[in-house]
C-alpha cells in the first residue's frame, strides 16, 4: 500500500515524463510546482470538506464561521465585511448566512442607528461549534504537514506567498495589457 501511495504522489513526474516524450520542444518546468500545488490542494481539500460537512456544515459555511469567530466578541460582521474577510467569496454570501440563522449557529442584527444595516452575529451554540471545530481543524493540518519540519514549514509558506504575489502579478499585467 505504501508503494501505490509513492507511486501515486509521483504521477506530476510521470506526466511530465510523457510530456518531455511527446512535446520535447516544450519546457514543462512549470508543471513541476503548479501540477504539485494543484494535486495538493485537492487531497487538501478533500480532507477539510470531510472534516467540516462530519460536523453538519459545509465549507462555505465553515469559512463564514471563522470569520465570524476571528472578528472577536461580540462575534458579528455584515454581509460585506464577511465577504472582504479574507477566504469568502461575495458570491452567496446571503445564502450561506441563510443556511448558517436556519441551522441556529448565527442570528442576523440590525444596527440601532442605522436600521439599513444588519449584522450577522454567532450565536452561543455557533460559538462552541466553531471552537470545536477550528481546532479540529488545526490538529488535521498538523497531521497532514508532519512529514515537514517547522523550518520546511516556514520556507514554504513563505514561497507560497511569494507565489501567490507573482500570480497576482501576472493577471495585472494581463489586465493591463
Amino acid at each position: 500500500m505504501v508503494r501505490r501511495s509513492a507511486e501515486q504522489s509521483d504521477a506530476v513526474a510521470s506526466i511530465i515524463e510523457d510530456w518531455r516524450r511527446e512535446r520535447p520542444e516544450l519546457d514543462t518546468a512549470p508543471l513541476e510546482v503548479l501540477a504539485r500545488l494543484h494535486r495538493t490542494f485537492l487531497r487538501y481539500s478533500a480532507r477539510l470538506t470531510a472534516s467540516v460537512e462530519s460536523h453538519g456544515l459545509s465549507v462555505a459555511g465553515f469559512d463564514v464561521l471563522t470569520a465570524l469567530r476571528r472578528a472577536g466578541r461580540p462575534f458579528r460582521r455584515t454581509a460585506g465585511q464577511l465577504a472582504d474577510s479574507g477566504l469568502i467569496s461575495s458570491a452567496g454570501v446571503t445564502l450561506r448566512i441563510d443556511r448558517l440563522e436556519k441551522d441556529g449557529l448565527i442570528v442576523r442584527e440590525r444596527d440601532a442607528q442605522d436600521r439599513r444595516v444588519v449584522r450577522s452575529r454567532l450565536t452561543d451554540e455557533g460559538l462552541a461549534k466553531i471552537d470545536t471545530l477550528f481546532a479540529e481543524h488545526l490538529e488535521n493540518e498538523r497531521r497532514m504537514l508532519a512529514g515537514l519540519s517547522p523550518a520546511e514549514c516556514r520556507q514554504l509558506a513563505r514561497l507560497l506567498s511569494k507565489l501567490e504575489r507573482s500570480i497576482c502579478e501576472a493577471e495585472a499585467a494581463e489586465e493591463a495589457g
